[in-house]
């Protein structure tokens, strides 16, 4: 049962729209379970021991989100540490698991903090800035052979509507690195794959492909022969997907500048003036996404590529990262004298190097600007977490009229709920750090939570120089994500699979992938279609068997298969626990593995680093048996 409590004057943020609702949604109390403060920006709920918290989208830490604050504030901070509050998403919703079962989803655009059992282990508190929100609380009753959390999450995935579908191409194995300038450099790349043995379906093109880092533009001398080009790859089995941000160039005789300007289609100062900011082409306007009529402008300027054959795009930075204001910037120059004059005590030193560090993202200057919205105008503190959504929906609804008849590819970094009816995600600017192995486990079941289906991490690592031991464990967890991609950073290692001595095993790992393919995209339209998750906790999948309850590290995949990835250097296997009898397919690829017959219970498996571990419920999986594999299509 799905109850709702509008606080105050909400923005109608699209999270969840009536036309999509049960209709058991209506005005209610509070139960008696949550407490809520005077002026109704607090909601306290008490927790039992034995309680478990599960969901929160993309954040840090286990399955089980307790003893932790977490903040929806969406970032652009790639430090994704276990003490990081905010990350590049914010997914406001939560189910405590205890002996009674409860949903809990806070539809409200601006900074939202989970404490969840930080300042006190035993209490959980929900906190808003401002009391205009939409509370809904979502309950249900155990039954034998169910579970109430699966049914809070059905019913919560009803209540937000239907997540998007990739094509089924999108299921293979991608390739992109911050640094690919040129069509020949994406020729060799695809060269080398090929060369070497692997299956590879799309490379992308990072931020050099354009001109000046201008949106909706090429380096004409890098492309001069874009849709020839795009047809070659075509040709090839390879689909290009560039990266598009919202920052658009200030600039004249840059079209798409003008018509923003020209239009008041950016988003303005107090003054009502373009608000300007600076991004990677410099100083900028930002979209205003909001803006029902700048949306659809902007959306339908991705004919620029559709048009040439692209059916594939990554939306970047739009949280939105903000490299400076000429506000705050200014301001850093008016004070620069009072440092220049004389010698530098530590304290001074250390305010000075705040003062430079506080320019990029700076709250104040995410409290300067405005949206114009059919709600009126907006400041966008109050709406921030919607920017990555707008911009995503805007893309995703002008592809309806551009090639309606053309699946496309298109996921974003910067997120809300809603957003899943339009996109997939992915997790940001990671890094080669055999934790963040560990991080996606965790961050999986509660984006699909969130209807956040097709899903990836950086594989291998965006920042850092990538092992090539820790390059196979990364392989090992994404070659079960619906999204598998190669990516990282210019200045790191050049981490493309045929670059390493290992090569001959990663080409089995990702045939092992290929030969999964009709089973994951099975599975994961299977959780569209049923509002369920893909990627389940044994907690959620087992939840009478109060040892698979504190088990953070293994998933279940889809109905048959269960996983248990290795996020260490350098050991000989892993603990893993079996809820039931299952059957272990230790796999070199798709054609070498051996089978063993497991009972329940907990055991150590030996597992060499070319070995991946998939645990079969029922004989409910069968390998496909295949030599080579080009691309994805030859999986059907």
């Amino acid at each position: 049962m799905i109850t709702r409590i509008d606080i105050g004057k909400p923005f109608n943020t699209g999270a969840a729209s009536e036309d999509i609702a049960p209709s058991s949604i209506f005005k209610a109390e509070l139960p008696d379970e949550i407490e809520m403060s005077h002026d109704a920006k607090t909601l306290t709920m008490a927790l039992d021991k034995d309680d478990n918290v599960y969901g929160l989208g993309e954040t840090v830490r286990g399955f089980n989100k307790r003893g932790f604050r977490y903040v929806s504030d969406n970032a652009d901070n790639p430090d994704q540490h276990e003490n990081r509050s905010s990350l590049y998403g914010s997914h406001n919703f939560v189910i405590v698991d205890g002996a009674k079962c409860l949903g809990i989803f806070v539809d409200y655009p601006a900074k939202v903090t989970f404490d969840i059992g930080f300042t006190r282990h035993d209490v959980m508190m929900i906190s808003v800035e401002e009391a205009d929100y939409k509370l809904y609380l979502i309950t249900a009753e155990f039954t034998v052979g169910g579970s109430a959390v699966s049914e809070i999450i059905r019913q919560f995935r009803e209540l937000i509507g239907p997540s998007y579908k990739a094509p089924y191409w999108a299921f293979g194995f991608h390739q992109s690195r911050w640094g690919y300038k040129n069509e020949d450099d994406i020729r060799e790349v695809v060269r080398n794959y090929r060369e070497n043995g692997y299956p590879l379906d799309a490379v992308y093109m990072d931020i050099d492909y354009m001109d000046d880092y201008k949106s909706f533009t090429l380096n004409e001398e890098s492309f001069p022969n874009f849709t020839e080009f795009v047809e070659e790859m075509a040709g090839q089995g390879i689909h290009l997907l560039p990266n598009t941000d919202p920052g658009i160039k200030i600039e004249e005789g840059y079209d798409v500048y003008e018509e923003g300007r020209d239009n008041d289609y950016f988003c303005k100062d107090i003054d009502g003036e373009d608000f300007v900011v600076g991004v990677w082409p410099g100083r900028c306007c930002l979209t205003d996404f909001l803006n029902p009529a700048a949306s659809k402008w902007f959306g339908h300027k991705y004919s620029f590529f559709i048009n040439a054959g692209v059916d594939g795009f990554w939306n970047d930075m739009n949280e939105p990262a903000l490299f400076y204001s000429d506000g705050t910037l200014n301001e850093v120059f008016e004070r620069l004298p009072e440092f220049a004059d004389h010698e530098m005590s530590l304290g001074e030193l250390w305010e000075f190097e705040g003062m430079v560090r506080d320019l990029a993202n700076n709250p104040e200057d995410y409290r300067s600007f405005y949206h114009n919205t059919p709600q009126g105008r907006v400041r966008h503190d109050r709406v921030h977490n919607l920017y990555g959504f707008y911009m995503t929906k805007s893309a995703a609804e002008a592809f309806k009229e551009i090639a309606p008849d053309k699946e496309m590819l298109i996921f974003s970094r910067s997120s809300y709920i809603g957003m899943h009816r339009y996109a997939g995600i992915w997790t940001g600017d990671n890094a080669s750090k055999w934790s963040h192995i560990e991080l996606m486990m965790h961050q999986l079941p509660g984006l699909n939570m969130c209807g956040f289906l097709y899903c990836g991490c950086d594989m291998g690592g965006f920042g850092d120089d990538v092992t090539e031991d820790l390059m196979m464990r990364y392989i090992q967890l994404c070659m079960f994500l619906p999204l598998m991609r190669n990516h990282s950073a210019l200045g790191t290692r050049q981490q493309e699979l045929y670059r390493f001595s290992m090569s001959p095993d990663y080409v089995k790992m990702l045939m092992i992938r290929y030969a999964m393919i009709p089973y994951l995209y099975k599975s994961y339209v299977d959780a569209i279609k049923y509002n369920k998750l893909m990627f389940t906790p044994l907690s959620i999948a087992y939840p009478l068997d109060k040892d698979a309850r504190h088990v953070e590290d293994q998933l279940m995949v889809g109905e048959s298969i269960m996983i248990a990835p290795i996020y260490q250097p350098n050991v000989a296997g892993r603990y893993v626990y079996l809820p039931e009898d299952m059957k272990l397919l230790k796999c070199r690829s798709n054609r070498d593995y051996t089978e063993e017959k497991l009972t329940k219970g907990h055991h150590f498996i030996r597992t060499a680093l070319n070995e991946v571990l998939i645990f079969v419920r029922n004989d409910g999986f069968k390998m496909l048996d295949k030599e080579h594999f080009t691309t994805v299509k030859d999986t059907i």
